[in-house]
């Protein structure tokens, strides 16, 4: 008589991306913020905050907040997206329901996009509140379209929820994800050309600029500020901006852990 061996049934993983499971961890993370009165603040107040303080900074130089208004417009909704979206990840990570979620038939895939979807839905809100203060309380002048500066704001806010989901699975601690932000954001800050202009910098130091997101996203703020109509340097723009966010969301899968370390 044969003796016949059991079959072994392996699990079928997740596939990649699953619209309803992405979706439910969107939920599922707005609804955990709902309860975080204080992460919501942060994220969609202190854009406004500091464009007011800015505003009258310079409230005898117009000109002068006219001129870096609207790169700034860019630059603080991607600060804020990525030390909320860092901190708020790694939280869930330490606090092992990442690893709990990971467990069930959920794709690395729909975590991230669930995550990206959930904080891009706040960065929409806070890119709309931080664009239309600019613009029609604080007097921000620009040549195009506020349609067009309302869209890179939100190309920004997004790209920095896309940095802070991937250096999230770098850091052990909340303290460790707020070192990161020296190390990924304050360099970009430097030589983005809100100071001075790329084309004046040493240029070794331009060179690294060409490289680096936020010089686009304040290119493309600029390129709102001096032309009425779109221009093939602000479509150039945004696509790099657009495009670096999902580069650095698939990062951010192909690094996630499964078990905090």
């Amino acid at each position: 008589m044969t003796a016949t061996h059991p079959r072994t049934i392996t699990a079928t993983p997740p596939r990649a991306l699953d619209a309803s499971r992405t979706t439910a961890t969107a939920t599922r993370v707005l609804r955990q913020l709902t309860h975080d009165p204080r992460t919501i603040a942060l994220m969609l107040l202190v854009p406004c905050v500091m464009l007011f303080l800015l505003r009258y900074v310079f409230d005898g130089s117009p000109r002068t907040f006219d001129s870096i208004g609207a790169s700034l417009l860019g630059i603080f909704p991607l600060i804020t997206m990525f030390l909320v979206t860092s901190i708020a990840t790694l939280r869930e990570r330490t606090t092992g329901t990442l690893e709990r979620l990971l467990a069930l038939p959920l794709g690395k895939g729909d975590l991230i996009a669930g995550y990206a979807l959930a904080f891009g839905t706040l960065a929409i809100i806070q890119s709309a509140l931080a664009t239309g203060l600019a613009l029609w309380f604080l007097g921000l002048d620009v040549t195009g379209s506020p349609w067009l500066l309302l869209l890179v704001a939100l190309l920004d806010a997004l790209l920095g929820t896309a940095l802070g989901l991937f250096v999230s699975a770098f850091a052990a601690s909340e303290f460790q994800a707020v070192q990161f932000m020296p190390a990924v954001i304050f360099p970009q800050l430097l030589l983005c050309g809100l100071f001075t202009p790329r084309d004046d910098m040493h240029p070794v130091l331009e060179a690294i600029s060409d490289v680096l997101p936020m010089s686009y996203a304040v290119d493309g703020m600029n390129e709102v500020l001096r032309h009425t109509d779109v221009t093939a340097a602000f479509v150039r723009d945004i696509l790099i901006v657009a495009g670096c966010a999902l580069l650095v969301l698939a990062l951010g899968a192909a690094t996630l852990r499964r078990r905090t370390a």
